[in-house]
């Protein structure tokens, strides 16, 4: 129960703070785009099964593999995408932590 609380926190709660403290002037829209960064888990829907709580998702799923996350870091380049970036990216440090329950 620690472990579900903690994943889906950091996925909902914690880039709130983030959003607050970082992007003070549109913390909002940040906070809703970050929290859209959760659909990248679409991917999931390609794993047999479809749900595994034992499963690390960090390269099983294609949108979460280091060539993925490296798209993500240069993703941090533009000001256009830093902000999706950012988020994609905090999702991967999520995944990493739950793998690591």
């Amino acid at each position: 129960m620690l472990q579900f609380i903690a994943h889906y926190g950091m996925h909902f709660i914690a880039p709130g703070f983030i959003a607050y403290f970082f992007f003070k002037d549109k913390w909002i829209k940040v906070y809703l785009i970050f929290v859209l960064t959760v659909l990248i888990d679409v991917d999931h829907l390609f794993a047999d099964p479809l749900f595994d709580p034992d499963r690390c998702s960090i390269n099983c799923h294609p949108l979460h593999t280091h060539y993925a996350m490296m798209v993500y870091v240069l993703m941090l380049i533009p000001n256009k995408t830093r902000v999706i970036a950012i988020g994609l990216l905090f999702h991967m440090l999520t995944d990493f932590i739950d793998c690591l329950w």
